[in-house]
């Protein structure tokens, strides 16, 4: 068996009807014929771009190695706990809802889906609704979903580059053009579509308004600049029960580790702008880019990652012993 070392990941691009065809801010040079509205970077059935484990799945792998590349906080050895990917809507998105684990369950899948939005870019008034008006109940939604005005009961707002946005199960949400999101979510895709302005997909009333809450957690979350003697100077964008999520703007090298005491964590490094490599004793350096993920599996310890000029990235893992949502605000 293969020594682990850290996997850079191809993205898998997902077509959509909300997306474009152009996605040169992210990946300059590529053409598409169909519009792409999601790049999936660590996805169940993306492959690793390099070393002896090239052209392997992501799920191939933790059921080969289990702990060794997911850690000590992933909710299962053999399941790859994060779903990173970049949203590109040009259009709107359809008005959707997101089950929890417990309703998840009830219809066979293992888990819901909480997840988070980074603002990677956003053209002036870009926009994306989460959550209800004030004093919508379901049976309102029920009935502007019927008669055409659902997005009328949505909170819209306004989004800029830098911001974080957490999105808690039960959540209605749904995005205007003209931003670029990195999402960082639980590995599942379950998804409920409410109301798609016409678009011939199936939608899922019943299941969707059972997920919907009223009121959730969801919201904006003001970053907190932390420094240490490990990590140095970085902003933590969101702490929540299944995901860390950190941003490191590097013009030197910075030394990293997958170990928290005796804990382990994979790490996710995503680049958003520059390039850099990855180091880790013994094993190839790893560049990556703009656009690109690379998984730096537990089992690895210390670390360091080099910018080639100005690097923007962000660190996503999964936390232990959290068990409360952020604080967020709209």
């Amino acid at each position: 068996m293969e020594k682990l070392y850290p996997l850079l990941m191809m993205p898998e691009f997902s077509p959509r009807p909300w997306g474009g065809l152009d996605l040169s801010p992210l990946y300059p040079g590529r053409g598409f014929t169909e519009k792409i509205g999601e790049a999936w970077l660590t996805g169940d059935d993306c492959k690793v771009a390099n070393g002896p484990l090239q052209g392997q799945r992501l799920d191939d792998l933790c059921k080969t190695y289990g702990r060794e590349l997911v850690g000590d906080t992933a909710r299962e050895a053999q399941r790859f706990p994060l779903l990173i990917k970049f949203l590109f809507p040009h259009e709107k998105l359809s008005v959707q809802v997101h089950p929890d684990d417990a309703l998840a369950n009830r219809v066979g899948q293992p888990y819901g889906k909480t997840e988070c939005w980074y603002v990677a870019a956003a053209e002036p008034g870009a926009r994306v609704a989460i959550g209800l008006k004030a004093g919508v109940t379901r049976e309102a939604l029920a009935s502007a979903i019927a008669d055409g005005t659902a997005e009328d009961t949505l909170n819209w707002v306004q989004v800029h580059k830098g911001e974080m946005l957490y999105v808690s199960p039960g959540t209605v949400h749904t995005m205007d053009a003209g931003s670029i999101l990195l999402e960082t979510q639980q590995q599942s895709d379950i998804t409920y579509r409410l109301y798609d302005y016409g678009r011939p997909r199936p939608l899922h009333l019943e299941l969707g308004l059972d997920a919907v809450r009223t009121g959730t957690g969801a919201g904006k979350v003001e970053p907190q600049i932390k420094s240490n003697s490990l990590l140095g100077v970085y902003s933590e964008l969101v702490r929540a029960p299944y995901f860390e999520v950190d941003k490191f703007e590097l013009d030197a090298p910075r030394s990293l580790c997958t170990r928290d005491g005796q804990t382990t964590a994979v790490q996710i490094l995503t680049a958003f702008s520059g390039a850099g490599k990855v180091l880790a004793p013994g094993m190839e350096p790893v560049a990556f880019m703009r656009g690109e993920s690379v998984v730096v599996p537990a089992s690895l310890g210390d670390y360091s990652v080099v910018p080639e000029g100005p690097l923007e990235m962000l660190r996503s893992v999964v936390p232990a012993g959290i068990d409360t949502e952020p604080t967020t605000y709209l």
